[in-house]
């Protein structure tokens, strides 16, 4: 071996050893990992339902037109839908591109928002505390710290309804709520140490431009996350914010303008109508009904933010008990249960949407305080076990059946629902086509196919809704078994009704042809008119 081979072999193993670091994943990185893997595997295994046929409407009508799209569900326009967010267009714009359908757009966001939540969960803990596993231990938190009854909803993020709702633009917007707190927490508590990643990094006032204009996008995207997110906002500003002065109120304010102006310059709808727009408050009010059992595993966090009180508390002598408030999250908590208790008191009930973040400071706090390096005190290592209890009770009694196949399952978890499919019907319906429909699935899901409906399932805007009700009366009555040839003839005239989907408890009139039905559920597609 020549002796300038040995030295530069020498060199190299020199190098290796003193500065050439192999890169090891994190725990949170590597556990995000096979978090991300396994619960889009979950989601891909489960037929979307719900809220979905509603979104892949969306989609659809945007794929038509882009610019100018007709009403998500109904053959009318759609001015003025807040469905049609930028991220919806997004979506329609994707559509366009690839010829994709909106049920198969759906399919490909949930991996992606997940995606955002995940790495905006990751920047969130770290803001709260360098303790590597914080993070893990906040996603087991989320996902399993709820209650032991299934609660099912946009927004919420128990494993169960993450298996129905990460295509969602819910779960989107709260990934970036989870990085607009990340960066206003940063900011918040000391701009000078914290290095920042994104439009927040910036210097100056355009990094509170750019944070403001990340709240406005939230708040087109999903206007009740939005006030969750807000919230936070607030909530970090007035607990880490120190000093400052005017210059801090200006660079703040420039970030609230910021939003503002984002949300005001969107020209598919006026985000700031909402406020006035009580349409969905009834269809709400379930939210508040046994909130005990769908929530009360998240209650464990208490002691937790009772912790951070304290000891925001201590930091500052002579400070009253109240002080211990000026904690982020246990602010951020009491202002979200400020706002759903108004929800409840107002009749507002949509302000219940809420719920689901609610949970994230008790979430949040407990994981931050179990993630303390050992040795624990007594009390740490008895809300551990306590935690650990509870996370299994909820895994076992709500959110297994989302990862446990129904072919592994020993003991027989309750599995996410499975409705039916409508591709058998899309297959013969002209896109626009109106149908009317007396199935609960066929009413929430063929619409995301490309066809109208005559009565469109969900309160929206864009459509006033006592026009919205006319439509659902008349459906009924066309559909009631005493109608007569001509009411039918009539409704079927009045909304240009191409199709009748109708299932196996209803007849099929006398002057409909039927051209196709399911197998699995009985349901009969009739042409009419």
């Amino acid at each position: 071996m020549s002796t300038a081979l040995a030295t530069r072999r020498l060199v190299r193993g020199a190098t290796a050893l003193r500065g050439g670091r192999t890169w090891r994943p994190t725990p949170y990185q590597a556990f995000g990992f096979l978090f991300w893997l396994v619960m889009s595997l979950a989601f891909w295994r489960v037929p979307l339902c719900c809220d979905a046929g509603q979104h892949a409407a969306v989609v659809e009508r945007l794929k038509a037109s882009l610019l100018h799209p007709r009403h998500p569900m109904a053959d009318l326009p759609g001015a003025g839908s807040p469905y049609y967010s930028p991220y919806a267009v997004a979506e329609g714009a994707f559509a366009r591109l690839t010829g994709l359908g909106g049920w198969e757009v759906l399919r490909l966001a949930g991996p992606l928002n997940l995606l955002v939540l995940l790495t905006g969960i990751g920047r969130f803990t770290r803001v709260l505390t360098p303790r590597p596993w914080a993070p893990v231990l906040a996603v087991a938190a989320m996902t399993l710290l709820w209650g032991t009854e299934r609660a099912w909803w946009s927004g919420y993020l128990g494993l169960m309804s993450m298996t129905g709702n990460l295509g969602y633009p819910s779960t989107f917007a709260i990934g970036l709520a989870f990085w607009a707190w990340a960066l206003t927490g940063a900011r918040a508590r000391n701009a000078e140490r914290v290095r920042f990643v994104g439009p927040s990094g910036l210097p100056g006032p355009v990094g509170y431009a750019g944070l403001g204009a990340l709240y406005g996008l939230i708040l087109l995207i999903h206007p009740i996350t939005a006030v969750a997110a807000v919230l936070g906002a607030v909530a970090f500003v007035a607990g880490w914010q120190r000093g400052g002065g005017l210059a801090a109120a200006g660079r703040w304010a420039l970030a609230g303008g910021t939003a503002l102006l984002v949300a005001a310059v969107w020209p598919y709808f006026d985000v700031f109508a909402l406020a006035a727009d009580g349409s969905v408050d009834a269809m709400h009010r379930r939210l508040y009904r046994g909130p005990a059992g769908h929530f009360w595993l998240a209650l464990l966090g208490l002691p937790a933010l009772w912790l951070r009180a304290r000891r925001a508390r201590d930091t500052t002598p002579g400070a009253a008990w109240w002080s211990g408030a000026r904690d982020p999250l246990v602010l951020m908590f009491g202002l979200e249960c400020l706002v759903v208790a108004y929800g409840w008191l107002s009749g507002h009930y949509t302000y219940g949407r809420i719920l689901g973040l609610t949970l994230v400071p008790l979430q949040f706090a407990l994981a931050v305080e179990l993630a303390a390096p050992r040795p624990w005190s007594v009390r740490r290592r008895m809300l551990g076990e306590i935690a650990a209890v509870a996370a299994c009770v909820g895994f076992v009694t709500v959110q297994a059946g989302a990862v446990v196949p129904r072919s592994l399952d020993p003991v027989g978890f309750a599995q996410p629902p499975r409705w039916p499919s409508y591709a058998w019907a899309a297959r013969h319906i002209g896109p626009g086509e109106v149908v009317i429909t007396d199935g609960y699935y066929a009413v929430h899901a063929i619409a995301g196919y490309g066809p109208n409906l005559a009565a469109p399932a969900w309160p929206d805007p864009a459509l006033d809704e006592r026009e919205r009700l006319r439509r659902l009366a008349d459906v009924q009555d066309c559909l009631a078994p005493d109608s007569t040839r001509a009411e039918r003839a009539a409704v079927v005239r009045r909304y240009h009704v191409r199709w009748l989907l109708l299932t196996r408890r209803h007849p099929v009139p006398a002057e409909a042809v039927v051209v196709a039905w399911s197998p699995r559920t009985g349901e009969v597609l009739a042409r009419v008119g």
